[in-house]
């Protein structure tokens, strides 16, 4: 009887334990996720901090008690919103002095962390700034934005932009978190302590950044290598010609990259120091039109002789473009003359360093008659790379300009190539050459400098 008990039991039980795991298994995936947490930016400057603050809709909610939606966050919930948080965010110096804290935007958006799937949050950028003698380096910061309602909610705190410290790219580094601890019910305010800093780390970090800039911007080394093209030929009857040799192709080189570094300088520097309100959208449009410009004049001769002056009027567009960087990231005046500097320089060592890498290979290219092929093949990619992203920016999206904004990754071995290219093209000129007779193989035709004659006729 006691054994017949023991198996009723066991089968009962056995029952129970597939049941649970039938149920789990049809669990939707989402029941499981963990809730999404809060996320503090905190951009440093040299006077205020800017903290971005991104909130879950439902657990503010739940903090609040109030309907929060799209509409009611632009609307008649504004306000309270914006109460509630200078309620429950409250920084202070290390020694307890008052920070003032100031609400000065707030939005929606779709958002998703890790495991949580898509949900709606709350976006409030905050300036927070210090009392006289405060720093914005080492403080305290109190945040008990939902958390004091909502205990399991966490608030991770991170330092997006801090020109001192080096940090410019936008790559947030971890500060700490504030939950509430379990065993007492407490919730500990932050104490954030950045360091020092130094103006050579953010000169350096210019330096950096300048140097990324102009290598990632596709657009703009495409301008400059286009119009360097033709540098090494000669205009004659409307068409390029004959090489120009050594000596006035690389002043002509010379004279077009130097032009274009004034040009960009000059406007970069005007702009960022006077904090000129250039709209980006015509800027960027006629950063377009410039490599359009420079392609067709690769192709066949618009300006010649006239290029660097071609180079410096549209250098002062590209050089507009270049201070949208330093706008954004809200520096002193004393960092931005610092960051200025440092930011042309790393624009000019990458600028020199990709035409270092290119020119020579033009040159010893231009002798041969294939090099007409190189020209008008790589304008002709320019071009409609610019039609491209002159469409886009004109608000026409278009699969050019995203085929085009992925060229940069591409550079390294476009350079590469050209090489092989000129290690093929001066291989072959050599066996020509030490096997001058009629039986040998064909190989690509050279011009020499002196051989004008020949080359007249063709697309040069």
């Amino acid at each position: 009887m006691a054994s017949v008990l023991v198996r009723r039991l066991a089968l009962a039980a056995l029952a129970v334990i597939v049941f649970v795991c039938a149920w789990a298994a049809g669990t939707p995936a989402a029941q499981a996720h963990p809730m999404p947490h809060s996320v503090v930016t905190l951009d440093v400057h040299e006077e205020s901090v800017d903290a971005t603050m991104e909130l879950p809709f439902d657990d503010l909610r739940l903090a609040t008690g109030l309907s929060i939606d799209e509409d009611s966050v632009l609307g008649s919930e504004r306000a309270a919103l914006e109460d509630y948080i200078l309620q429950h965010v409250a920084p202070t110096t290390d020694d307890g002095q008052a920070w003032t804290a100031i609400v000065t935007g707030m939005s929606t958006s779709d958002a998703e962390q890790t495991s949580t799937g898509v949900y709606q949050e709350l976006i409030v950028q905050l300036t927070m700034t210090p009392p006289p003698g405060g720093s914005t380096r080492s403080f305290v910061f109190d945040d008990d934005v939902i958390i004091h309602q909502v205990i399991t909610h966490k608030i991770l705190v991170v330092v997006g932009e801090d020109w001192s410290a080096g940090a410019v790219d936008g790559d947030a580094q971890e500060v700490g978190v504030i939950a509430v601890d379990t065993a007492t019910g407490e919730i500990a305010p932050l104490q954030v302590d950045l360091g020092e800093g130094s103006p050579w780390s953010g000169f350096a970090a210019m330096v950096h950044l300048g140097g990324t800039h102009i290598l990632e911007g596709t657009d703009h080394l495409l301008f400059l290598l286009v119009l360097l093209l033709p540098a090494p030929l000669l205009a004659i009857g409307g068409r390029w010609r004959r090489p120009a040799g050594v000596r006035r192709s690389s002043i002509r080189i010379v004279s077009i990259t130097l032009a274009f570094t004034v040009g960009h300088s000059v406007s970069l520097a005007v702009s960022a120091l006077t904090h000129l309100d250039v709209p980006a959208a015509p800027i960027e449009s006629l950063i377009a039109v410039s490599i359009l410009v420079s392609a067709a004049h690769a192709i066949r001769p618009l300006f010649p002789g006239r290029e660097a002056v071609v180079a410096g009027v549209f250098g002062l567009v590209h050089g507009m473009a270049f201070s949208f960087t330093l706008a954004e990231l809200g520096l002193s005046s004393t960092q931005l003359v610092v960051s200025l500097l440092g930011f042309n320089i790393g624009i000019e060592l990458m600028q020199l360093a990709v035409v270092l890498a290119v020119l020579p290979a033009l040159m010893l290219l231009s002798p041969w008659r294939g090099y007409a092929v190189v020209r008008v093949g790589v304008a002709v990619v320019a071009g409609v790379c610019a039609v491209g992203w002159l469409l886009a920016r004109l608000g026409a999206p278009n699969p050019l300009a995203a085929l085009a904004d992925g060229l940069s990754g591409y550079g390294g071995w476009a350079v590469l190539a050209l090489w092989v290219l000129v290690v093929g093209v001066v291989t072959a000129r050599a066996v020509r050459r030490s096997r001058p007779h009629a039986g040998d193989p064909v190989t690509p035709e050279l011009v020499d400098p002196s051989e004008s004659a020949a080359v007249s006729g063709g697309i040069r």
